[in-house]
């Protein structure tokens, strides 16, 4: 499943994008690094892409509290 990332380019984040029927947050770090958190609120995506920091949002709130699938 391709899940369509919007550029966010702050914070060391180059893009993300989030698909509700999954519940997936896939984010493209800087580094060319790309995960996938699995279970993510709709609510909490949308505060992550809407973040003027996203990188301090991700660490706070998502980081931690959400499974990875690589």
């Amino acid at each position: 499943m391709a899940i369509e990332r919007k550029p966010i380019n702050r914070g060391g984040i180059k893009s993300a994008g989030y698909e509700r029927s999954s519940r997936i947050l896939e984010i493209e770090f800087s580094t060319g690094k790309v995960i996938q958190h699995t279970n993510v609120g709709e609510e909490i995506a949308t505060r992550f892409l809407a973040s003027s920091s996203p990188f301090g949002y991700y660490q706070d709130k998502i980081e931690e509290d959400y499974s990875i699938k690589r």
